[in-house]
């Protein structure tokens, strides 16, 4: 950590990806002790070079990644060798799982790595799981999860709707689960968990308004994750394990 004029401690961040997200987070940081110290992205103005640039290495406590899935693959071992901690907003990276967390153990740093960072989808992960839990047992219930974003998002089903599959199977919903996906305009985000039934429908939904959630998110992440080795997701910085 650094620290400011007062003296207090500041979190250095390293921006990856400087588009939408990256622009809110660098907006919000100052709230959350952050300061931008760094954008790692060609596409910017801002540009101060690539993840294996040697300049990042103790000039950056934590690196917030809100790129795209290809580049996730060669940006974690490089901010993993600068001993820098990670938090992974990006999604679509999941064939690549196994030799990320290799990088991340052999390099002893700490990441949080989440499909979403909104608190409220979480929190909204944990009705559904229970939902889908009560509901298993009623084997005329139909399931489906739906979800809606903009037309620049690039991996459809989400991650968070993959998530968010993966908790109705653990609540204990062992039948098939329809998952579809829409990309148009500019919608921040909204996910609809259904049951169908003979007579009637039930409908749990998360809509976010705007990107702040997930940037918020990101940022608390980010100082939880200081000083802490290992892999980890929202679960672990809201307690929820």
């Amino acid at each position: 950590m650094g620290a400011d004029r007062t003296g207090h401690s500041t979190m250095r961040i390293l921006l990856v990806g400087h588009g939408k997200m990256g622009r809110l987070v660098e907006s919000l940081a100052p709230q959350y002790g952050g300061q931008v110290i760094g954008v790692i992205d060609p596409t910017s103005s801002s540009h101060g070079g690539a993840a294996d640039d040697p300049r990042w290495t103790g000039s950056a406590d934590v690196a917030i990644d809100f790129t795209e899935p290809a580049a996730v693959s060669t940006n974690v071992p490089a901010l993993a060798k600068h001993g820098i901690n990670i938090v992974l907003g990006t999604t679509g990276w999941a064939k690549h799982d196994a030799e990320l967390r290799q990088a991340v153990e052999a390099a002893g740093v700490g990441i949080v790595a989440a499909p979403n960072f909104s608190t409220g989808v979480v929190l909204f992960e944990a009705a559904v799981k229970f939902a889908a839990g009560r509901l298993a047992a009623h084997t005329e219930y139909g399931a489906w999860i739906h979800e809606a974003h903009h037309n620049q998002k690039k991996d459809a089903p989400s991650g968070t709707a993959l998530f968010l599959k993966k908790a109705m199977e653990a609540g204990g919903y062992d039948r098939p689960i329809d998952v579809s996906a829409t990309r148009a305009g500019y919608i921040p985000g909204t996910h609809t968990i259904g049951f169908d039934g003979p007579s009637d429908t039930i409908t749990l939904t998360h809509t976010a308004r705007d990107r702040g959630g997930f940037a918020r998110g990101a940022l608390v992440a980010a100082q939880w994750v200081a000083g802490k080795r290992g892999w980890f997701n929202m679960h672990d910085v809201l307690g929820l394990r």
